[in-house]
């Protein structure tokens, strides 16, 4: 079976504008290796960051980034914990959408999330970690 991850906005970004883990495990998903799910409101946070981090770096096909998501991706329906678990609130949503998607990973170099370490049946890794480890 196929890992299923959420995968946090940096490791997302990260993964389109430079070389290293994050983006080998873009590129697992998009050779449908991996699974990830989204929310509404990661799709809209990946959407203003790359937007923002376009006119810097070299060109992407936004466009098809986000066109591949809708295919490919499993999009859950958004929702809100009952209380706050992260340390930072807005760092919730990935925790929100891993639970409601039923993920097993939860793919981040944010350190907020990375303290929690488990969450339910979510683990929640590294980039590297995941390479070397899980994929």
């Amino acid at each position: 079976m196929k890992p299923k991850a959420v995968i946090d906005t940096n490791v997302f970004v990260s993964g389109i504008f430079f070389a290293g883990p994050p983006s080998r495990i873009l590129r697992a998903w998009m050779d449908e290796k991996i699974k990830i799910a989204v929310s509404e409101e990661i799709i809209e946070e990946y959407r203003r960051v790359i937007v923002a981090l376009s006119d810097k770096l070299r060109q992407v096909d936004i466009d098809y980034i986000f066109e591949l998501l809708l295919i490919e991706a499993e999009v859950v329906k958004s929702y809100s914990l009952k209380e706050a678990v992260c340390k930072d609130p807005d760092d919730d949503k990935f925790l929100a959408c891993a639970v409601a998607s039923k993920s097993g990973y939860i793919i981040s170099g944010d350190r907020h999330l990375l303290e929690i370490g488990k969450y339910f049946n979510t683990v929640i890794v590294t980039p590297r970690y995941f390479i070397d480890n899980i994929f």
